[in-house]
């Protein structure tokens, strides 16, 4: 089992009257879930509240029901994340469908689930992820934008495209029928610290500021001190971040499960840019 102090805060913002960031934290299943809508009036709120909301109703309903079928190369836990994802875009997709206010609207998703001694983390977008260890943070997710695939494929193009192109999302709950999530499998060790946010977090603060503060703070005080200077730095979009800080780990399993499980993440990230 893994002992956890989680927090989560939301805020509008300096610029914008409403605010279509939603988070989910459910410490009882150690599922937690941060979701950036967007689309036109109110249609973002609605789309991030549809993923949360359903995220929340398929982990209540189905606990342990789907761990049957799914992609071999993912445990049956992570496979029961990814069709609780697949629950939330089709939930966006239909809404949009049915009503010409939603058309159009869709969110990014950033969520880890934590089972007796590992970390599954998956994303759809920009909301990214990252993972404190042995005093080092890295991003644990793979970012869905134009900028990040042509790094990946192309880099020497990206000076040829428009800013306000590289960063278009590739990919978000809710815009096509079908969605693909990134999965990150690894173990998890007492003090490891994971944060999941927003862009209108991460595009204001850096990763380096991020570790520091979470390192220094609890959760609850690291949520508010990265919110606050989010807005101290102009707050244009709204900000959103949840936090979840490993106090204990019961279980273990092979200490060369975790350099496993990244290997693979690699291996398949590889294939899938290269396809």
């Amino acid at each position: 089992m893994i002992h956890v102090q989680a927090a989560g805060l939301t805020d509008v913002g300096k610029k914008r009257d409403g605010n279509e960031d939603a988070y989910f934290i459910d410490d009882a299943r150690q599922l937690y879930v941060v979701a950036d809508g967007m689309g036109g009036h109110l249609a973002g709120e609605v789309a991030s509240g549809l993923v949360v909301e359903t995220l929340q109703s398929f982990f209540e309903n189905c606990d342990g029901a789907s761990l049957t079928i799914g992609d071999d190369e993912l445990s049956a836990d992570a496979n029961h994340l990814v069709r609780g994802i697949s629950q939330a875009n089709k939930a966006v997709r239909s809404r949009a469908q049915l009503s010409s206010e939603c058309r159009g609207m869709g969110s990014t998703l950033a969520s880890v689930y934590l089972t007796d001694s590992t970390v599954i983390a998956a994303n759809v977008g920009d909301s990214p992820i990252y993972l404190v260890h042995d005093g080092a943070i890295e991003l644990i997710s793979v970012m869905h934008t134009v900028a990040a695939e042509i790094a990946a494929t192309r880099p020497e193009r990206a000076h040829m495209i428009d800013e306000r192109i590289l960063h278009m999302l590739t990919r978000a709950i809710g815009t096509a029928d079908d969605v693909l999530p990134d999965v990150c499998e690894m173990q998890c060790f007492a003090g490891d610290v994971l944060l999941l946010c927003s862009d209108g977090l991460s595009n204001k603060v850096s990763m380096d500021e991020i570790e520091r503060i979470i390192i220094e703070n609890t959760a609850q005080d690291a949520c508010r001190n990265l919110v606050d200077l989010a807005n101290e730095r102009g707050g244009e979009d709204n900000i959103t971040v949840v936090i979840i800080k490993i106090t204990g780990v019961d279980a273990h399993v092979h200490p060369f499960k975790r350099l496993l499980l990244r290997l693979l993440k690699e291996v398949k990230n590889y294939f899938s840019i290269n396809s």
